[in-house]
């Protein structure tokens, strides 16, 4: 909008912009109302130019507008202030309307915002001015007084003293020219009445300037002393009134910390509101001190008892703000407690809910130390939380000598009853992560015996496998005689139970993981791999194992016909022994010999020779070095046995 279009209707001054701002750095808009009637169209076209002045930043804001109907009527004034509502709402955060002069046109604009203030958008102050300039309180002060006259007294006793001195000064001259022979002047009877009249009269102006002035000072200092009354009792009305009602309507905690933290900044902007009437109280404190010191005995007593008064006042509502805000922070720090209570609870609880898939055995340590820490913050922070509950409680429950006389058991019913179920639930939710955990430190034990028993397993699959390899690699002698090659069975079947029980404790362990892994609802690690490789080395053991008995009993059998042989006095020719001996021998010990040249055929069709080629060459030549014997021996019987027949001949012929 361009100013020349509506340059008439600006004359006017309808409204302005006087450049001041409110405390929230909005702009103030005046509206002065006069005595003739306003054009609602021309101040709604004076509205639109100035609120295009000011930038957005600035608009937003807010403005404060003052409607000034001093000098207007009430209906003019409300029709101002709904016409604001219905062109700026958005931009006016206060109306600030100056009551008219007349007695009843202030009642009724008093009454009518005071009943439309529930449907206006923004908030009305209704403001009365009394005074405005020394010159307004002069007059009012000489319209309302009978004692006050209106003409100077200093310059009426000035003007009676130049009439006396005039006088007394026109008798003197009379005299003088009466002695000199010249035609003396004699001055008028009404002038020799008149000098002892005004001397008289001066006296009696002395005496009552006198009085006045006494007058004066008393009404005065009065005036002072109502003046601070006055201001006295707006302090402790207001305080006793809105700010007490200010307080009264805030009992709540919130249930959260945003709650809490909009109580707060309200709570800020009463404590705002009440630092400018304890301003005031401040300023009226040094001013009644000031009277205290230097005021008569008369008014001492009510100046102490307006100062005890206000002081009282003061007292009891910063202490009653304190005490709300004491509160306040009491509730903010219990809803943060009870927020990070609450998050470490969720992160426990998602902990818990996770599927474990741990690596290992220390895996799984670290996880259940992980959560016992957990635990043991969780039950720290509900410890924490039951404190400042219960520093909240005790603060609430003195806040009856705060209340002025109202029960507050029922305003605080809510916020205990909601303290309380705050800590109810945190306890709930702790009690079930403890059960949680529980369920779960079984699980990690029962994963950890899961991991020893898979690991024992292996174990014994090792065990097993060294076996087999001591048993073929130095399990290899047959012994050079019969009972030394029965010692060798007896370790033999000895050792051969060692691998049995090791094959059993293995067979235990992969049953036992597999218990677990039913109880865990898993996979063990070892069912498709230990237990194979367990009944893959068992088989080979056992053949190995049974291939190595045979070898030994094959042995003894060896070593046993071998010695029945030799033992029976080898040196004796004449001692005959059956030639099925000598054959057994040779065919046991052949039949060995064979078998110490054929390798361990295992199930999977791998073979294997017991130890190496020069211990098998060597456990061979002592079979056939008994074998050679057995053979001599069987070489000196035929020579024996010959030279019996022989002998049997030649006695034969000579007998004949």
């Amino acid at each position: 909008m361009e100013a020349f279009k509506i340059l008439p209707v600006l004359k006017k001054k309808l409204a302005f912009l006087s450049g001041g701002k409110d405390r929230r750095s909005g702009l103030i808009l005046t509206i002065p109302l006069c005595t003739e009637q306003t054009s609602m169209e021309e101040l709604s076209a004076t509205l639109d130019y100035l609120l295009s002045i000011p930038s957005e930043k600035c608009k937003a804001r807010g403005f404060t507008v003052i409607v000034d109907g001093r000098k207007s009527q009430w209906n003019i004034v409300k029709t101002v202030v709904l016409m604001l509502q219905n062109v700026i709402p958005a931009e006016v955060s206060l109306v600030c309307v100056v009551k008219p002069d007349e007695f009843w046109d202030k009642k009724v604009t008093h009454f009518c915002f005071w009943k439309e203030k529930d449907r206006l958008g923004f908030e009305v102050s209704v403001l009365e001015v009394f005074c405005f300039s020394g010159q307004r309180k002069s007059t009012c002060l000489s319209s309302e007084s009978n004692i006050l006259p209106s003409f100077d007294p200093e310059t009426v006793l000035q003007t009676g003293h130049e009439l006396l001195s005039e006088l007394q000064q026109r008798r003197f001259n009379g005299s003088e020219g009466g002695g000199g022979g010249g035609t003396a002047w004699s001055p008028m009877d009404d002038e020799l009445l008149a000098q002892p009249q005004v001397m008289k009269l001066l006296d009696s102006l002395r005496e009552q300037y006198t009085k006045y002035q006494e007058v004066c000072r008393q009404r005065s200092k009065r005036s002072q002393l109502e003046e601070i009354q006055t201001k006295v009792m707006q302090v402790v009305n207001w305080l006793e009134g809105p700010g007490t009602e200010q307080l009264r309507t805030q009992w709540g905690i919130g249930d959260s910390i945003r709650a809490s933290q909009a109580l707060q900044q309200k709570h800020e902007e009463i404590e705002s509101q009440h630092s400018e009437w304890f301003a005031v109280y401040v300023e009226l404190n040094q001013q009644i001190a000031a009277l205290l010191s230097a005021g008569d005995e008369e008014d001492l007593m009510e100046l102490k008892g307006l100062q005890q008064q206000l002081s009282d006042a003061c007292y009891r509502q910063a202490s009653q703000l304190e005490f709300r805000q004491n509160i306040l922070q009491s509730a903010h720090e219990f809803h943060m407690t009870a927020q990070d209570l609450s998050q470490q609870l969720d992160g426990l609880l998602g902990m818990l809910c996770a599927d474990v898939a741990p690596a290992d055995g220390a895996a799984i340590q670290q996880t259940l130390k992980h959560l016992e820490e957990k635990l043991k913050s969780v039950e720290g922070a509900l410890q924490s939380l039951r404190e400042k509950g219960q520093v909240l409680l005790d603060q609430m429950s003195t806040q009856t000598s705060f209340s002025y006389g109202k029960d507050v058991s029922i305003e605080n019913k809510e916020n205990i009853d909601h303290i309380h179920s705050v800590m109810e639930d945190m306890q709930l939710r702790k009690q079930r992560c403890e059960d949680m955990v529980d369920v779960r430190r079984l699980k990690m034990l029962q994963m950890v015996q899961l991991f020893k028993c898979e690991e024992d397993a292996s174990q014994a699959v090792e065990w097993l496998g060294e076996l087999l390899d001591a048993l073929l690699k130095t399990h290899i002698r047959l012994g050079d005689d019969s009972q030394e090659t029965k010692v060798l069975l007896e370790k033999h079947k000895k050792f051969v139970d060692v691998a049995q029980s090791t094959y059993d404790y293995g067979r235990q362990l992969l049953q036992a993981t597999v218990v677990l892994c039913q109880s865990l609802r898993c996979t063990t690690r070892s069912s498709g791999d230990t237990l194979p490789r367990l009944n893959r080395v068992w088989k080979q053991f056992t053949v190995t194992s049974d291939e190595r008995q045979h070898r030994l009993e094959m042995a003894i059998a060896f070593h046993t016909a071998a010695e029945k042989i030799l033992r029976e006095s080898p040196e004796l020719a004449e001692l005959m022994v059956d030639v099925e001996a000598y054959e057994e021998v040779e065919t046991v010990g052949k039949g060995l010999l064979d078998r110490l040249t054929v390798p361990v055929i295992f199930p999977d069709g791998s073979e294997q020779f017991f130890g190496s080629p020069g211990d098998m060459a060597s456990s061979a030549e002592s079979i056939r070095e008994r074998m050679k014997l057995v053979e001599e021996k069987r070489f000196l019987q035929e020579e024996a046995e010959q030279r019996l027949d022989e002998e049997a001949l030649e006695a034969g012929p000579r007998e004949s």
